[in-house]
C-alpha cells in the first residue's frame, strides 16, 4: 500500500498516517509490532524519549529492513525529547542518545514534546543546529498552544513543521489548529481515539454503518479530511490493518459537520498551559 503523504514546510513529504507507540512496554512485543505495522504498510513510526520503548522501536525497523520489507529511507521517524529543564547541552546529547537507542543514524522528525514553563526556547535552539547540521530532516513541537508558538516564531530563525497535539472529535482545537494553517506549521493528532473512549459514540456507529466501517475508521478519515495528520496505536494486527483501511471512502460535508458537533473541548491529557514535568 502507499500511503498518501503530505509535504511540509521544508518540503519534506510525511505520510498522512503513521503507528504511534505512546504506553507501549519496551519489550520483544513492540518489536514485533513494529515490523508488523510496517509489514502492513505503514512508513511512519512515532516514539518519544519519555515512552522508554525507543530501543524496541529501533529493533523492529531493524528486523524490517533486515527482512526487506522496507529501505530505512522510505520510513519517516519520530521522536521527542522531554524537556524537562534541558538546556542546549543537554538537548543536543538527548537526541545522540535517542538516535543510540533506536540504533539509527538520524531521525525524520524531531519534536519538543511540552512547552512547559518556558523552558523550551533553548532546547528549540538545540534542534536547529541540530537540523543545520543535517543530523535530522526536520524539526518541530508538541503540545503548543498559540502563545508558546508565537514566542518560538519570534525568538528562533527554523519554524517548526508540525505541531503535534492532542485531537479527536472531543477536542477538536479550532483556534491553533487555524494558526498552525495561517503559518504552514502541520497539526498532527495525538491520541485520535482518545483512548478508545470514542469508539461507542453513537454519531460515530451511525456514520460508520453508513460507509461499512467501524467507528475508529470514521474518525481517522476526520482526521485526513481536516488535513491533520494521524498516528493511532494497536498492538493487534486486525486494528493496525483496519486503521490503514481508509483510503478508500470519503465523508460528506454533513458527516464532517457531525462529527465537528461532538466537541466539548474535553482532554484526556494535560493542559499545556497547566503541564508540570515533575508531576508527569
Amino acid at each position: 500500500m502507499n500511503l498518501q503523504t503530505i509535504s511540509l514546510n521544508n518540503g519534506l513529504k510525511m505520510p498522512v498516517l503513521g503507528y504511534g507507540v505512546f504506553r507501549v512496554e519496551n519489550g520483544a512485543a513492540l518489536a514485533e509490532a513494529v515490523k508488523t505495522a510496517i509489514k502492513k504498510g505503514y512508513r511512519s513510526i512515532d516514539t518519544a524519549q519519555i515512552y522508554g520503548n525507543e530501543e524496541m522501536v529501533g529493533q523492529g525497523i531493524k528486523q524490517a529492513i533486515a527482512e526487506g520489507l522496507v529501505t530505512r529511507e522510505e520510513l519517516f521517524i519520530t521522536s521527542k525529547v522531554w524537556n524537562a529543564g534541558l538546556n542546549y547541552e543537554e538537548t543536543l546529547a538527548a537526541y545522540e542518545d535517542s538516535l543510540a537507542k533506536m540504533g539509527l543514524d538520524y531521525l525524520d522528525l524531531y519534536l519538543i514534546h511540552w512547552p512547559g514553563q518556558d523552558q523550551y526556547l533553548e532546547a528549540y535552539t538545540a534542534l536547529e543546529t541540530i537540523y543545520k547540521k543535517g543530523r535530522v530532516r526536520s524539526i518541530g513541537v508538541s503540545n503548543f498552544q498559540v502563545h508558546h508558538l508565537e514566542n518560538l516564531l519570534k525568538e528562533t530563525e527554523i519554524k517548526p513543521v508540525i505541531n503535534q497535539i492532542e485531537f479527536h472529535p472531543r477536542l477538536t482545537q479550532q483556534e491553533i489548529r487555524n494558526y498552525c494553517v495561517e503559518h504552514d506549521i502541520q497539526v498532527e493528532a495525538w491520541s485520535p481515539l482518545m483512548n478508545g473512549e470514542l469508539l461507542k459514540d453513537e454519531t460515530l456507529q451511525a456514520i460508520a454503518a453508513n460507509h461499512n466501517k467501524s467507528a475508529a475508521q470514521i474518525i481517522l478519515k476526520w482526521d485526513l479530511q481536516n488535513k491533520v495528520v494521524t498516528i493511532p496505536k494497536s498492538m493487534t494486527e486486525s486494528r493496525m490493518e483496519e486503521n490503514i483501511n481508509i483510503f478508500d471512502f470519503e465523508l460528506s460535508a454533513e458527516e464532517m459537520t457531525q462529527i465537528d458537533a461532538l466537541n466539548e473541548n474535553l482532554r484526556c491529557g494535560p493542559n499545556p498551559d497547566e503541564f508540570n514535568f515533575k508531576m508527569n
